[in-house]
């Protein structure tokens, strides 16, 4: 039922955008089903607009093992073709990079502008943080919304997208850091906390051309 008023608000409203996280998984272990791979990949990525699978979804997702920025670029590559437009890779520690980093990568495929038919250009940035020690909950929801809202505001500037989404996730993570009590509930991210750093986004990182 949800993948059919996916294609029929698509079909009727031209400002629907659709983000699909699919989260199948982390840490080289399924979530899920092994099953709903497949239909992630046949059925549910073909609407969306947006994708954003972290470094062992896209794995699944594509066949193709990511451990360095060319394996990446492989399986982005594989991710357009299903069909979305944007693609994001939130999370990937890689062999070439420092170990002690997280690499973002942001491909926009090239669209045609509804208003003078042209299309514009195929272009992928990345950045790279520090890795912040400890698991939080909603940390994939809160990216996808943040990218969400700043391609919309933003449409033209990947690598400015970028920047303000990894510097808030950074800033959010340690203001959760700091204010948690070890609980369960003391990992909820501290979103009302936040609240002026998801408005107004310190850039703490360079995000840079990839292709």
């Amino acid at each position: 039922m949800c993948i059919i008023w996916i294609d029929t608000l698509k079909k009727y409203n031209d400002n629907f955008r659709y983000v699909c996280d699919p989260v199948l998984g982390d840490n080289g272990k399924l979530y899920v089903p092994k099953e709903l791979v497949d239909v992630y990949r046949k059925e549910v990525i073909p609407l969306a607009n947006v994708v954003t699978p972290n470094q062992f979804e896209v794995e699944q997702l594509t066949g193709i093992s990511v451990k360095t920025m060319d394996d990446a670029k492989r399986a982005i590559r594989a991710l357009h073709d299903l069909g979305p437009d944007l693609v994001v890779i939130t999370s990937m520690v890689l062999d070439d990079h420092h170990e002690d980093t997280i690499a973002i990568v942001a491909s926009q495929r090239g669209v045609v502008n509804k208003k003078d038919g042209k299309t514009t250009e195929d272009h992928s940035w990345w950045i790279e943080s520090p890795i912040l020690q400890g698991d939080y909950t909603g940390t994939g929801d809160l990216t996808a919304a943040l990218l969400l809202a700043w391609t919309a505001k933003d449409p033209d500037n990947l690598g400015n997208v970028l920047e303000k989404v990894v510097s808030t996730m950074y800033t959010v993570i340690q203001t959760t850091q700091k204010q948690s009590d070890g609980t369960v509930a003391g990992k909820e991210l501290k979103l009302i906390q936040s609240k002026r750093v998801i408005e107004e986004p310190p850039k703490l990182f360079e995000a840079k051309r990839l292709f």
